[in-house]
């Protein structure tokens, strides 16, 4: 199972949000922000894979950096979300979705669709299916086979990569 978001489909606008958002990408230390990557991506070797070729970008408000995420060209039409995290002590206060919205929009005359790749995690994916993405394709034991330690979250063994 995979979600596929179409890039080219209106965003909606967050309303609930009374702060100040800025949006900024990051070209150059992107490591600085690697406690925030590893709430996403918890083994910093499979960051590396990513990181430097992706396009990392940056949700602050007048209180410092909240929310993080990396995107990858995989061709002509697709990116792929590779990580996106908020710090804990700002999750559900709309963060990764205003992020995500501003990816949306900064992509949306370049690719088609945006993948997004995260464990079988019912919460997970009732998220990024909210955010329009539609299931598309699994990669049995990606978790067991890449990690090198299992990786639980909501006391579930992550095994598949299940693609939206």
């Amino acid at each position: 199972m995979v979600f596929v978001r179409s890039v080219t489909e209106e965003a909606e606008t967050l309303s609930h949000r009374s702060c100040i958002m800025n949006f900024r990408q990051i070209t150059e230390n992107k490591k600085r922000y690697l406690d925030l990557l590893l709430i996403g991506d918890e083994q910093e070797s499979m960051i590396d894979r990513y990181l430097d070729q992706g396009d990392m970008f940056a949700l602050s408000d007048g209180e410092g950096v909240k929310s993080v995420c990396v995107v990858v060209r995989i061709d002509n039409e697709t990116c792929e979300l590779k990580n996106i995290a908020t710090d804990p002590r700002h999750r559900r206060k709309g963060y990764a979705g205003a992020l995500l919205e501003f990816a949306f929009g900064h992509y949306k005359n370049n690719y088609k669709t945006m993948l997004v790749g995260t464990g079988e995690i019912p919460m997970m994916l009732a998220y990024y299916e909210k955010l329009g993405f539609r299931s598309s394709h699994r990669v049995k034991n990606f978790f067991t086979d890449n990690y090198d330690h299992p990786i639980f979250e909501d006391g579930i063994q992550l095994v598949d990569m299940i693609y939206l």
